[in-house]
């Protein structure tokens, strides 16, 4: 039977422990029981379900996943926390939101580029592709992030810029390009230095950092994402368990971390702590920025219900990932959750996360 961690603080709930321990383990045995059942039956090969609300945390490893701290590679909740290294320089003033992306990247131009803000590419309405129609190339070739920017500024636009709703990886790769640029760091340490050691998370990375391939879970990529390979043997080199694609670093779904540790960066935008941000920058990353018409969207982060499990508030914020994560915070409930599993988001519908992370709100009631 794989342990239970039941951590809590203060004097007072550490006496009370086994009495809080034995409460919380049972509000959320729902959820954990969908996850004991997917990698009991062989659906999912590894799984971390790690929950806080106010000063009380639950955390549960299942299957092949070795402890709670067992570290995943996030897939799309890279975005987010790669997009708050950008946002680190914004509190130190070096750029706008309404900054013209061209102002750094002064050879992203034509079809109207040169209206696309820095705000645009973190909201996804900047008219950018989610990946590149080259994409297969440049990973089969081990591409450079470099390789991957220089063809972003010039691959065609889906739409005009500003008039539509467009889910990008791309267009968050050149939102971080640009703090790459005005950093004269790469996205890999600055991530490391302005957002993962600020925040305590020990048990994550940018790439591989200090980590062995062997320290992280593997992806089921038999059921993987078609850019990441589908499954395809001739993908093995490049894939989602490639040492390639888990030591780019890519900031639109190469960030590796335990549960709690992404527990640790929602709480900075929860809780307002300053760590990282200032709280009002926090705030703001928060809120969606996007007309009436559009899906709402914060600075890098899913926002509104539909960026959490079914149940959620209209005060949620997170996001997922197409490698089978989970993770939000719900203002309303004073509460974050991470589902952090091995298998693909798009393998099975439902998918055992969206089960589980929805007992989690029923639990929260």
């Amino acid at each position: 039977m794989n342990r239970r961690d039941f951590l809590s603080t203060g004097v007072a709930a550490s006496i009370a422990a086994p009495l809080l321990g034995a409460v919380r383990s049972e509000q959320f045995e729902a959820a954990s029981q969908v996850l004991d059942k997917a990698t009991s039956g062989g659906q999912v090969s590894a799984a971390v379900l790690h929950v806080v609300r106010k000063e009380q945390s639950f955390s549960k490893h299942f299957g092949a996943a070795k402890s709670s701290d067992a570290m995943f590679l996030l897939g799309s909740i890279s975005k987010p926390i790669c997009v708050t290294a950008l946002m680190v320089l914004f509190d130190q003033g070096q750029f706008r939101l309404e900054d013209p992306a061209k102002k750094f990247l002064p050879t992203f131009t034509g079809d109207g580029r040169e209206r696309i803000t820095i705000r645009d590419l973190m909201t996804h309405v900047s008219g950018l592709p989610d990946q590149l129609p080259e994409n297969d190339v440049l990973r089969r070739s081990h591409a450079d992030l470099n390789e991957f920017v220089e063809k972003a500024i010039r691959t065609p636009l889906v739409f005009e810029p500003g008039t539509r709703y467009g889910y990008s990886s791309m267009a968050i790769l050149l939102a971080t390009h640009v703090a790459e640029l005005i950093s004269g760091t790469n996205i890999r340490d600055l991530v490391a230095k302005t957002v993962l050691s600020p925040l305590g998370m020990q048990h994550s990375a940018q790439g591989l950092g200090r980590f062995q391939l062997s320290d992280f879970v593997p992806c089921q990529t038999e059921f993987a994402a078609p850019e990441a390979g589908a499954g395809d043997p001739t993908a093995k080199e490049w894939d989602w368990n490639s040492v390639y694609w888990r030591g780019l670093g890519a900031p639109w779904g190469g960030t590796h971390a335990s549960a709690a540790d992404v527990s640790r960066f929602l709480e900075e935008f929860l809780h307002e702590q300053g760590r990282v941000l200032k709280p009002e920058t926090a705030r703001m990353m928060v809120r969606n920025h996007n007309a009436a018409e559009l899906t709402p969207r914060g600075l890098g982060f899913n926002v509104g219900a539909a960026a959490g499990s079914r149940g959620c508030s209209e005060e949620t914020f997170g996001h997922t990932g197409s490698t089978g994560t989970l993770a939000w915070a719900d203002r309303s409930k004073e509460a974050i959750c991470v589902i952090l599993t091995s298998l693909p988001g798009r393998a099975v519908d439902p998918h055992p996360r969206d089960l589980a992370g929805a007992a989690v709100v029923s639990a929260l009631k």
